[in-house]
């Protein structure tokens, strides 16, 4: 097998290799501002990271298939600064519906892992797989990344958005891309307090934004001074064995009779 990225493969191909037990591995990224030390495209460049690595992990084992990305979610918590990008809701929707009606017509494989690289895209998808099981069959679930690379914690900074996990992850997977020199002028968020409530309380929703400077610093929320690639390579290898427990339970919920 040369590749177990769907693009590589031929049309006469798909059929050959793919089967309906087969699971497909999406990267959803976004386009946003992650700090002065991070590029728009990190989540982007993150979640095709992971997703190449689950991939080589545990293509074998349960038959992964790379779908082609997905570059830009929903982040218009980070509308106010330059080179942001984000789809509307309305759009975000008929595009993932759109593509599972797609996977549905077009490949044999029948579940489908979304490979989340932005917390801003969590609610829509937690949303959207009742639809696209119920409207499609698609057998689904939705790794977020950063909530594995971050887990909770009730000592010290939240990592929220460009901090240890996130900048450490980049420096062990796509080092050239990080302006080590901005680091150092970054500060913590100034309100621990005021990051738990606005963005973390489960009781409430806000819409939040990172240019409010209680919780952010510069976009920033959370301590990237203490990244470094070592951690990011423990990151890594955390958020890619998370992901073969969640890949088996997908597969025993393909096989699990309803009704």
């Amino acid at each position: 097998m040369v590749s177990r990225r769907i693009g590589d493969l031929t049309s006469p191909e798909i059929q050959r290799s793919l089967r309906a037990s087969s699971v497909l591995c999406l990267p959803l990224g976004s386009i946003e501002q992650h700090g002065p030390h991070l590029p728009l495209n990190t989540d982007l460049v993150l979640a095709e990271a992971f997703t190449h690595a689950i991939v080589e992990r545990w293509g074998e084992t349960y038959d992964l298939w790379q779908l082609p990305a997905l570059p830009i979610g929903l982040s218009r918590e980070h509308a106010w600064a330059p080179g942001t990008l984000s789809l509307s809701t309305a759009t975000m929707v008929a595009l993932l519906h759109d593509l599972g009606r797609e996977i549905i017509r077009a490949l044999p494989a029948r579940s489908l892992a979304i490979v989340n690289g932005h917390g801003g895209n969590r609610g829509i998808l937690e949303a959207l797989a009742h639809d696209l099981r119920a409207d499609f069959g698609l057998n689904i679930c939705a790794i977020h990344t950063g909530a594995l690379m971050s887990p909770p914690s009730d000592t010290g900074v939240p990592e929220i958005h460009g901090g240890k996990d996130e900048t450490s992850a980049m420096l062990a997977l796509a080092p050239h891309l990080v302006r080590r020199d901005s680091i150092a002028d970054l500060k913590t968020p100034p309100d621990v307090a005021a990051v738990n409530a606005t963005i973390l309380d489960p009781g409430v929703s806000w819409p939040w934004s990172s240019d409010d400077r209680r919780i952010a610093d510069q976009g920033v929320i959370g301590n990237a001074q203490d990244a470094s690639a070592k951690h990011g390579q423990a990151v890594v290898i955390r958020v890619v064995e998370a992901a073969g427990g969640v890949l088996k339970q997908l597969l025993q919920n393909q096989q699990t009779p309803r009704g």
